[in-house]
């Protein structure tokens, strides 16, 4: 029998059965899209229907030792960086987390209206931004991930197979469902155009946007996430498990000599 999962009950309850295979799965408060660690099978905790949407997954192709030796050189390469932070720098922590994504397939059509007051006199001028996007939303709510910044290399994506995940990875279930994920990608396109459009007007007067949602697919992608001590502070950094590519490194402040 399907279960159906009161939102409200998933800030309280840590484990529910798999309506596919009975096992149990541990959830956090806030989830709402679970995933089987057993038979890999996807549901909608609150309703507890089976999973309609297409599932993916970006394969791990790093190991622990490999991830820190990816840091380290682009510590010693970054301009940015100290430049003893490779060789002082000591890494306390490497964790390899399955982050999960909503990606949006989307067409954005914006038509705008404003006045260029960078002449005299003023002009009117009106113009059209349209544009097709696969657009990334983090899953999660209660975590930082420097989204903007993540390159997803969609292209490795396959169908969702737990058997590949690594069994000591942690994988995170989402906490916003996809018509929350259809809201947030077309408020951050919005923001993008409104920002588009005032590269070539002053004052905007009139700003419209209309959207043709396509496709969702729910994406599990493997992060390394490190932490890393340095003159006794810690830092953050990621690295995607599938490129190699380090996402985002926090780097200490410049300390003066005087």
């Amino acid at each position: 029998m399907p279960y159906r999962v009161d939102k409200r009950l998933t800030e309280i309850i840590e484990r529910i059965e798999c309506p596919h295979c009975g096992a149990p799965i541990s959830i956090q408060p806030g989830e709402l899209v679970a995933t089987c660690k057993y038979c890999g099978f996807t549901s909608v905790i609150e309703t507890g229907k089976a999973f309609e949407y297409e599932h993916s997954l970006i394969l791990n192709k790093l190991e622990t030792k490999r991830t820190i030796e990816i840091l380290t050189g682009w510590m010693q390469n970054s301009f940015m960086a100290p430049k003893d932070l490779a060789k002082k720098a000591k890494i306390t922590e490497t964790t390899l987390v399955y982050v999960p994504f909503w990606i949006v397939s989307l067409k954005a059509s914006t038509h705008y209206k404003g006045v260029f007051e960078r002449i005299s006199p003023p002009v009117t001028k009106e113009g059209d931004i349209n544009k097709d996007y696969a657009w990334l939303v983090l899953a999660r709510k209660a975590s930082y991930f420097p989204t903007s910044s993540y390159k997803t290399p969609l292209e490795a994506k396959i169908p969702f197979d737990f058997t590949k995940v690594q069994p000591e990875a942690k994988v995170l279930n989402s906490e916003i469902d996809v018509d929350e994920a259809v809201s947030v990608a077309q408020e951050e396109i919005e923001n993008l155009h409104s920002f588009l459009s005032k590269q070539d007007v002053d004052k905007l007067v009139e700003f419209s946007t209309s959207f043709e949602v396509k496709t969702t697919t729910y994406l599990h992608a493997p992060i390394w996430f490190l932490s890393y001590q340095y003159r006794n502070s810690e830092y953050r950094a990621y690295v995607d498990g599938s490129t190699g590519d380090v996402i985002k490194c926090d780097l200490p402040v410049a300390q003066s000599n005087f």
